[in-house]
């Protein structure tokens, strides 16, 4: 006997039906309460134990732009004056950019 391979199983079919009947008749939440539920999400959010802001400084060093090195005026890296391509209107284009 031959079998058609494409056609669905009838326990999926049935298993299908049933799970579609279900959503039809699941009662849907109204917008109010929706929106009622993630105003008191978020205000728990800020309430909550474990949501404090901590007050941190970052301290980064600043290094001044060395004598050998200039910044590309595409990509704006910094590299070594042996990687500019051209210069012009004294913008500086690194070889990769003009590659």
């Amino acid at each position: 006997m031959a079998a058609d391979y494409d056609e669905v199983r009838s326990d999926v079919k049935e298993s299908q039906e049933n799970s579609l009947e279900d959503l039809k008749t699941a009662s849907a939440p109204d917008a109010r309460s929706v929106v009622l539920e993630l105003d008191q999400a978020d205000g728990l959010d800020q309430e909550g134990p474990g949501g404090e802001f901590i007050a941190e400084e970052l301290i980064v060093q600043v290094v001044p732009q060395a004598e050998d090195k200039f910044t590309c005026f595409s990509c704006f890296l910094v590299r070594h004056r042996s990687q500019i391509a051209r210069e012009k209107d004294g913008h500086a284009y690194c070889v990769e950019c003009e590659g």
